[in-house]
């Protein structure tokens, strides 16, 4: 047997017209009796067979058979083509086709011998010079074998250098089984593994006239050709592992990080969920995390020294207070409070809304990147807390809130939603956009579109107050001197609340005038809560203003407010003259006051012309 390593051998037979059936069954023959010599298999020699006349035939590939049973079957059931010789055509048939990887020949760069062993009888009636050139260069290790009438100077002609060792001229058919013999013997040649120092780290494997190395399985052949390294099947970095990928000797498995346990999949990782062993002892609520647990206590609670038990920290969070806008917590007790401007209801629970006047207010929130989603959740609670403070209707006050970073998105216009809750509820939907801050630009936005009739602002000729509310937590990117002018100048109340790193130069800039009483600062997210108490927005405005109609100050019902209104100033600024008898001028003041309160309270009624 051939044991020197494998090869890919590919039988090249005539099957001219000049082969007589007889002569065609030594040619049978013939190859099985090669084909009986060879260690054959998908890791061994790998064989095919291929006859050819004026045309070819392919009879099996080197992917077919792996079996000597098999190959014999598929060779004793040829039927000789029986017409012209066509060598050329069948050579380059065997370079172009049946030497190819997608006919079962292996790589060039697995040095396995590629060889044809083509076996004729007469003259080539083609050019057989070139194409077995071509095979040749192309890597084709060419066996000539003539019998009886073949041309010598075509076999030279296709045969592989040194010529002396792949030419063969057998005088008849009859001898060609004794040739076979010897030709094993030059197939075969020595085994190289043995006959010199391979210097291979796993295992060599022997050629024809030379050798090659071989890793084991999970193991790559170095550059140099002879040692080889393990495969890290972990750092193509497709393993799928979700935390840890652990490789093996070419395989590789996925471990998870501490605190985690693999799932079934053996990918991906859960975490260990040390509360459901039952033994944490937490009061309220138990929380798992990676490496243990934790206790927590529910809201109103606070975690004590243990480390396990709860205990309230004030009757707001403990009990369900009731209260409308804000409970205050007292010690053993508690009490409801409003927001500025609202009076606390009878029940004590309950606060007065705004309804003595209507207002169009577009509330302008920063949703750049500094302000970060959690923050962003308590500007959202900032502004209900606003939309509290409204009684929202069609006729009545109507809101709409625009949002705006590098660019500028209206969440929702005026004419949206006609009722607080609806309003809220929208509120909370908003999704925070991020990136820049670009408050000059939110600004031209407010004042070309937010506050347009198309959106759902009541025209200028309705007196409906417009207010603009702009909420920022950082420096302007852009100009909004020009905007905030525009946006006082056509009419708009602006009111600027800032936070964090919010710019006290661009506030006064935005606010309206009184500037003091048109703007807020806190210092961080979590404390201005207290904005809205001491925001001094006029969204329910002082008794006599903020009419919904024209009036003439010669009605009726205008000279009788007046006198309401009188009444009302008189007295309260009696009450305080009353605390001032004691000091020397005080009278003197009040009068001045007085007179001046008087003539300003007419102004504002003469103004309704």
């Amino acid at each position: 047997k051939c044991r020197t390593g494998p090869l890919d051998i590919v039988f090249v037979i005539d099957s001219s017209r000049s082969v007589r059936p007889f002569e065609f069954e030594t040619m049978r023959r013939f190859m099985m009796d090669i084909i009986g010599s060879l260690d054959v298999g998908p890791n061994a020699t790998r064989v095919g067979v291929i006859q050819y006349s004026s045309q070819v035939q392919n009879i099996f590939s080197l992917k077919t058979f792996f079996t000597r049973a098999d190959m014999e079957k598929a060779i004793n059931s040829i039927v000789p083509l029986a017409q012209g010789t066509m060598t050329g055509l069948a050579i380059q048939y065997a370079m172009n086709v049946a030497f190819t990887m997608q006919e079962g020949a292996r790589p060039l760069h697995k040095k396995i011998p590629r060889i044809a062993i083509i076996v004729t009888d007469g003259r080539p009636q083609d050019r057989v010079t070139e194409v077995a050139t071509q095979a040749r260069n192309a890597g084709i290790e060419i066996y000539a074998v003539g019998i009886q009438r073949a041309d010598m100077n075509s076999l030279r002609a296709m045969a592989s250098p040194p010529l002396e060792e792949h030419v063969f001229l057998v005088e008849s058919f009859e001898l060609i089984q004794q040739f076979g013999k010897q030709f094993q013997d030059k197939l075969c040649g020595v085994d190289m593994c043995v006959e010199q120092e391979h210097g291979c780290q796993h295992s060599c494997v022997s050629t024809p006239s030379s050798f090659y190395c071989e890793c084991n399985p999970g193991y790559r052949l170095n550059m140099d050709g002879k040692t080889c390294s393990p495969i890290d099947a972990c750092a193509d970095g497709r393993h799928s592992c979700q935390h840890q990928c652990v490789s093996a000797r070419g395989s590789y498995s996925c471990r998870c990080r501490p605190g985690y346990y693999l799932n079934q999949d053996k990918r991906t990782c859960s975490m260990i969920d040390y509360c459901s062993f039952g033994n944490h002892s937490c009061q309220h609520e138990c929380v798992s995390i990676p490496n243990g647990h934790y206790c927590r206590c529910r809201s109103g609670f606070t975690l004590q020294p243990d480390s396990r038990s709860c205990r309230a920290t004030d009757l707001c969070n403990g009990v369900d207070h009731g209260c409308e806008f804000k409970c205050v917590s007292t010690e053993g007790s508690y009490r409801c409070v409003c927001p500025e401007g609202q009076q606390l209801q009878a029940d004590g629970k309950a606060c007065s809304k705004c309804g003595a006047s209507h207002v169009d207010l577009v509330m302008v929130i920063d949703g750049s990147k500094s302000v970060r989603p959690q923050n962003f959740e308590l500007v959202k609670q900032f502004v209900n807390r606003i939309v509290d403070l409204l009684e929202v209707s069609p006729h009545g006050t109507r809101v709409g809130l625009v949002q705006y970073s590098s660019r500028v998105r209206t969440e929702f216009p005026l004419n949206k939603y006609h009722s607080a809750d609806e309003i809220k509820k929208a509120v909370m939907e908003v999704e925070y956009m991020e990136k820049g801050t670009m408050t000059g630009l939110a600004l031209k936005h407010m004042v070309e579109h937010s506050f347009s009739e198309l959106e759902g602002a009541r025209p200028l000729s309705h007196n409906i107050p417009r207010i603009g509310l702009v909420f920022t937590d950082g420096r302007s990117q852009d100009d909004i001197s020009e905007w905030a002018r525009r946006a006082k100048e056509s009419g708009i109340v602006m009111f600027a609340v800032g936070v964090g790193k919010a710019v006290e130069e661009e506030l006064r800039a935005i606010a309206s005038e009184p500037v003091e009483q048109h703007f807020s600062y806190s210092a961080d997210f979590t404390t201005m809560t207290h904005l809205v108490e001491n925001f001094k927005l006029n969204i329910c405005p002082e008794e006599g203003k903020g009419e919904l109609e024209i009036r003439s100050p010669c009605e009726c019902e205008a000279l009788v407010q007046f006198q309401t209104n009188t009444v009302a100033i008189l007295q309260s600024l009696t009450e305080k003259n009353i605390l001032c008898l004691g000091l020397w001028g005080c009278r003197a003041a009040w009068g001045q006051t007085m007179t001046a309160r008087l003539e300003d309270l007419e102004k504002q009624i003469a103004n309704k012309k």
